[in-house]
């Protein structure tokens, strides 16, 4: 985060363009010392409750419940994404807060990664809310592509890491290391001004597009559709489930749509004048707010998707009653090839329960 934006373009001594659009130097310190101050412990909280939330879905397939249906596969793939998403935070913080010291290419890196857990993790939710209106709405359809399902799966997740990776092409480019203000700092930097203009609002184009309007869009037919079918029958236990995916629109909403306004907005913006310094600081005090509250979506992921299943809790407590076993002092010789019988039992049995259940989701 910049402490000081220019207009237009600022040559510099390698002859690259430094560009804004802000009709003056606009000191953002107050910004700087938000961040210092309570964003870097927002962050904290998001990066410990996601790495516990997202690691415990990982161990529950990798030792407990082998993925057998495609909410299963999303869900697996959904939690590495968080989990890569979630470890990412101590560098973008550290990257507002102080000098980048990492290196041009770690800057590349780093950030490309960022941005390919961000849109593979939102078209992944797009993925489970249609495999959920495919077994739903139209179950008798998919009766029939049972056995193929999980083959199909696979191709999708390794579609949707493809299509992240590919919108994540021009972040892997352009972001590099340079000095401004007597700071390094890792962000986007262009050659030319023209350059300038049409990729800063190329890429917000693309992160609203295809990390927001079109996973919401989905999401919001596809749970429609189910809740619609769930309330037009007479079992109990479906009608308790409009209320997980009632939940699960209103958080994702609640999560994103504030922060994809103010990405609108900041859109909007480039293509005007007329900036004055108090409006970018207040812009830039929704922005870190907005983006935070998105943020903290990743470690809600778990609970909405995954906990919120009778089978995924039974399995959360196997966990940590194993877990209990280990950490005690007085375990034995012959105790760790129990627990692995244990966990061993526990896995086939678990697979030999759900081989009639295509998924671990409350549904």
């Amino acid at each position: 985060m910049e402490d000081y934006e220019y207009e237009l373009c600022n040559e510099t001594e390698e002859g690259f363009c430094d560009y804004d659009t802000t009709a003056y130097p606009c000191d953002k310190t107050d910004i700087r010392d938000m961040v210092n101050n309570i964003m870097i412990y927002v962050y904290s909280i998001i990066l410990v409750l996601g790495l516990i939330g997202n690691g415990l879905v990982i161990t529950t397939y990798a030792c407990y419940k082998k993925p057998k249906s495609m909410t299963d596969v999303f869900l697996l793939n959904v939690a590495i994404a968080d989990i890569l998403f979630d470890l990412s935070l101590p560098i973008f913080t550290v990257n507002q807060l102080n000098n980048w010291v990492m290196g041009n290419f770690t800057c590349k890196l780093l950030k490309g990664i960022y941005s390919v857990n961000l849109y593979s993790g939102m078209l992944l939710l797009a993925c489970i809310g249609s495999d959920r209106y495919i077994a739903i709405v139209q179950a008798r359809r998919s009766f029939n592509l049972r056995s193929t399902a999980l083959i199909y799966s696979h191709v999708i997740c390794f579609c949707v890491w493809l299509v992240g990776i590919a919108v994540s092409l021009p972040t892997f480019i352009f972001y590099e290391t340079y000095e401004i203000n007597n700071t390094t700092v890792c962000e986007h930097r262009f050659q030319d001004n023209e350059t300038a203009i049409i990729l800063k609002t190329a890429m917000p184009a693309i992160q609203l597009s295809v990390g927001f309007f079109l996973p919401l869009v989905i999401i919001i037919f596809c749970y429609s559709s189910i809740i619609f079918t769930l309330l037009h029958t007479r079992n109990f236990q479906r009608h308790k489930a409009v209320r997980v995916v009632v939940a699960v629109v209103i958080v994702f909403v609640f999560c994103h749509l504030p922060y994809n306004i103010v990405l609108l907005i900041d859109l909007m913006r480039k293509f005007r004048t007329d900036r004055f310094c108090p409006d970018e600081r207040n812009h830039s005090r929704m922005m870190l707010f907005t983006e935070a509250l998105a943020f903290f979506h990743s470690c809600l992921n778990p609970v909405l998707y995954a906990f919120i299943g009778v089978k995924f809790r039974n399995h959360f407590r196997k966990i940590l009653q194993d877990l209990w076993c280990i950490s005690k002092k007085y375990i034995s010789v012959r105790r760790p090839s129990r627990f692995t019988s244990e966990m061993y039992m526990s896995r086939k049995t678990s697979e030999v329960y759900d081989v009639d259940n295509g998924s671990s989701f409350t549904m």
